[in-house]
């Protein structure tokens, strides 16, 4: 199933195996984050989490903090990155107890920590334009998905199989956390997290760049999988609790189910992702990826 762009469609055009700046390793120099209102920096704490912020070239690192078990092995990993990004900051070590203390109660650090800038925000033109002259190409959009757990884990899946971005709600959707970044695995340094100010909009917008809207739904009659849906595709998943608000199910241009059996009624939003992205990735002829 695949849709043509209307005339409506963004006509800035860039190669397929060009991505958004804004979320690639790179080893130029760091580039200073747009300035932007009431957001200052973030604690990110995880092993993971905290190499993919340092190697961006879009973070602005303030503080590494480090314990002296975990010193070592990310010297290590701090020399093995250093071609990619030359201004690595020094680690300063402390004890788990201090690190522990600047971070939310009961969170599992694995002793290192970094103060960052929080990201410059991505918007939709520049993911339609990421995705100009791509054949194939995968976005993922969430309906009021509110557990930064969730959010994060939807980016890793959404890095591993390829989709350009993972859109959320302006208002009822976590923000740039330590908790959500430690959940994506290092994914939110690497996927574009956009906010959309309206959500039907958003859709409509793609449907006339020619993607086609998909919500999943696990009250739909049509597996993804029967779907026949290949080229350019939204996948569009509902709040943990509540689903796919009614305006968002309506702006949809069919709603997929995941076949599951009669012992369970539905998937927590991150396990149907990833199901879904990898069906959506299996099915295509080429990688969407950057």
């Amino acid at each position: 199933m695949k849709r043509k762009p209307t005339p409506q469609s963004p006509s800035p055009r860039r190669s397929p195996g060009e991505s958004l700046e804004l979320r690639r390793f790179s080893s130029k120099k760091r580039s200073r984050p747009q300035a932007r209102a009431a957001r200052g920096p973030v604690w990110l704490f995880g092993i993971h989490a905290v190499l993919a912020a340092i190697v961006n070239p879009r973070r602005r690192c303030r503080r590494l903090l480090v314990t002296a078990e975990a010193r070592q092995p990310l010297e290590a990993r701090l020399s093995e990155l250093s071609g990619a990004c030359p201004e690595i900051p020094r680690p300063a070590v402390t004890t788990r107890e201090a690190i522990a203390a600047l971070l939310p109660p009961g969170t599992v650090h694995q002793g290192v920590a970094l103060e960052a800038d929080p990201l410059p925000e991505p918007t939709v033109a520049e993911v339609l334009r990421a995705a100009a002259g791509r054949k194939h190409a995968r976005v993922v959009v969430l309906d009021r998905v509110t557990d930064p757990h969730n959010v994060g884990a939807i980016l890793r899946s959404a890095a591993a199989f390829g989709a350009l971005a993972v859109i959320v709600t302006e208002r009822h959707a976590p923000g740039e956390t330590g908790t959500l970044a430690k959940s994506a695995s290092g994914a939110l340094d690497l996927i574009p997290l956009v906010r959309a100010k309206n959500l039907v909009r958003t859709l409509k917008e793609f449907k006339e760049a020619g993607f086609w809207c998909a919500g999943l739904d696990a009250r739909a009659e049509r597996p993804l999988a029967m779907a026949g849906l290949s080229g350019r595709v939204v996948l569009v998943l509902g709040a943990e609790d509540k689903g796919l608000r009614r305006l968002t199910r309506e702006t949809c241009d069919l709603l997929v189910s995941l076949p599951m059996g009669e012992a369970v009624e539905s998937l927590n939003v991150s396990v149907a992702a990833a199901i879904a992205l990898y069906e959506l990735a299996r099915s295509q002829e080429e990688p969407a990826g950057p």
